[in-house]
């Protein structure tokens, strides 16, 4: 299941994709390590398929739902919340 949220929200990175596409109008793509785990942005747009435009302190980017966490709970609460409710 993933997480659903909201522009405005403030989500934090808790696991790094194999790259990053840029949010800009003509997109480019980063390294995996352009951003680190734990990196926290904050929401400016839903995409398509599941990806969400997000400012974060170096730039905005294009992530998916499953590479984020809402950055309001404690680092990792989300993540073990959701894994619980999958069993």
């Amino acid at each position: 299941m993933t997480a659903e949220f909201t522009v405005g929200d403030r989500v934090r990175l808790i696991a790094r994709p194999p790259y990053f596409k840029t949010a800009d109008p003509m997109p480019m793509l980063r390294p995996a390590d352009t951003l680190p785990v734990g990196a926290e942005g904050i929401i400016q747009s839903r995409r398509p398929g599941g990806y969400w435009g997000i400012k974060f302190d170096k730039g905005a980017f294009l992530v998916d739902s499953q590479y984020l966490e809402s950055a309001e709970a404690p680092a990792g609460q989300a993540t073990e919340a959701s894994e619980r409710s999958s069993e």
